[in-house]
């Protein structure tokens, strides 16, 4: 079935209205759920094999993030879906008013290679919880991932409810080209662009999960033991191939030296010797990304690591140390394992250096200072972030997550992740027992006066 036709059948199947009861939908996320538990061990060597992620990650990062989001929307779906009543002006006279999501029907989720399986089913579990119709593009360079994404849709679901379309960029081109009625996008900067003007044509919402440098500050108040372990576990997570990952720490010059050396006994500590053998240490995508992170390396500011293999496509975690901001590694998103160290006096300094900068997708501080983390989180802008932590936000249903400006519109995840999926109609009933004759003609300004008063009220 060509991509036309699929999506044509799926319009058909959202119009008969059966994905629009909630029994259903929640039907249909505990047969993803199950089916998602009974091929485990295919999805832990999936992404072993494109990413060489090891079999703690593949749960902690891809399957279980998954599994704790089904089980959310399972939980929720049937409140998410009901009216939800709000408040009418005494005004508008013997009526009620409330609120109902609606699912937009058809839509288009195209997923990342970094997370395959968890950046694919997410929004996917969202999108059925919401009630749409699915067609899903993943990344064409994490084949594997994409192959057991396809076994399970196809085994759950048949074609005109949620089917997957494997390939690469003139698949893509082909099912930007339709109409659909919501697009649901996680990647780069420059993809996203273009998916914007795609739908622009169509004027078809879309949800846009971007990157970014996503900034570290350290001050001279932090723990700086706890802070290293923190930052060293969230920047080198996925071999740095994480879109929240810090991109760059700026560090307090007080405590730089200090911080530094943290660092490099922490990357010891959690890694060990002779990293490129470990087995638990994961590998970049390809090698057209191999090449550019190391390109971005400058060896005379390496201060730990810097070893690669373009055999196996690995490469140490890298530390560098005195870096300027026009320094390659700061030009663009590194999605890699090398974090450039950066330092700053005060927090001036920071807040006009920010407002200069793109919007980055998530941003960290590590500090004991109340008040400056209170500043910073008001006055520079953020897609969402930690405090004394890394990566940690991402993994909570109870808030959304998304970028902001550059570095994406919308956010998903628990019940920001239904809301992106719906649209919410807002309704107003009037009684017909009466019909209040004030609003038509001719009008009496005494009424009218009297009327306005309860209006203010």
């Amino acid at each position: 079935m060509n991509i036309e036709e699929l999506l044509k059948k799926q319009k058909e199947f959202y119009r008969s209205g059966a994905t629009l009861p909630v029994k259903f939908r929640i039907q249909m996320l505990l047969k993803l759920y199950k089916c998602i538990r009974k091929y485990e061990k295919e999805i832990n060597e999936a992404v072993k094999k494109d990413l060489g992620k090891c079999e703690f990650d593949g749960f902690m990062c891809e399957t279980g993030l998954v599994l704790m989001e089904l089980n959310y929307m399972i939980r929720h779906t049937f409140s998410y879906a009901k009216k939800h009543r709000v408040y009418t002006p005494i005004g508008q006279c013997i009526g009620s008013s409330y609120k109902k999501a609606s699912p937009y029907g058809n839509v288009l989720i195209m997923s990342p290679w970094n997370y395959p399986f968890l950046l694919t089913m997410t929004p996917i579990s969202d999108a059925i919880a919401a009630g749409n119709t699915i067609i899903v593009k993943p990344s064409a360079y994490s084949p594997a991932s994409s192959e057991v994404i396809k076994k399970i849709i196809e085994e759950c679901f048949p074609a005109q409810y949620v089917a997957v379309v494997t390939g690469g960029r003139e698949e893509n081109k082909e099912l930007l080209n339709q109409k659909f009625d919501m697009i649901f996008f996680t990647g780069s900067q420059a993809v996203g662009k273009e998916i914007l003007h795609k739908a622009a044509d169509n004027l078809t919402p879309v949800v846009l999960e971007l990157g970014g440098k996503n900034p570290c500050i350290v001050d001279s108040t932090a723990k700086i033991k706890l802070a290293a372990k923190r930052i060293v576990f969230g920047k080198f997570l996925n071999c740095g191939q994480t879109c929240v990952a810090p991109d760059y720490v700026i560090c307090h010059s007080s405590v730089k030296e200090e911080f530094v050396e943290e660092v490099k006994k922490q990357i010891d500590k959690q890694f060990g010797d002779n990293i490129l053998d470990n087995d638990e240490w994961g590998k970049i995508v390809n090698e057209k990304h191999f090449n550019r992170i190391c390109n971005l390396i400058d060896e005379s500011k390496v201060v730990c690591g810097g070893e690669k293999d373009i055999n196996i496509l690995k490469i140490a975690p890298t530390v560098m140390d005195n870096v300027t901001w026009d320094d390659k590694v700061m030009q663009e998103e590194i999605f890699g394992p090398v974090l450039p160290i950066l330092t700053f006096d005060t927090y001036e300094e920071l807040y006009s250096l920010f407002a200069n900068k793109p919007k980055s997708l998530a941003l960290y501080i590590f500090s004991e200072d109340k008040k400056n983390i209170d500043r910073t989180i008001e006055k520079c802008a953020f897609g969402g972030g930690c405090i004394n932590d890394t990566i940690m936000q991402i993994a909570l249903n109870s808030f959304g997550f998304g970028g902001v400006g550059e570095s994406g519109m919308g956010s998903y995840h628990g019940k920001a992740g239904f809301d992106a999926f719906s649209h919410e109609k807002s309704i107003h009933k009037k009684v017909t027992w009466f019909d209040f004759p004030v609003r038509y003609n001719p009008h009496n300004n005494k009424v009218f006066n009297f009327l306005a008063h309860l209006y203010m009220r």
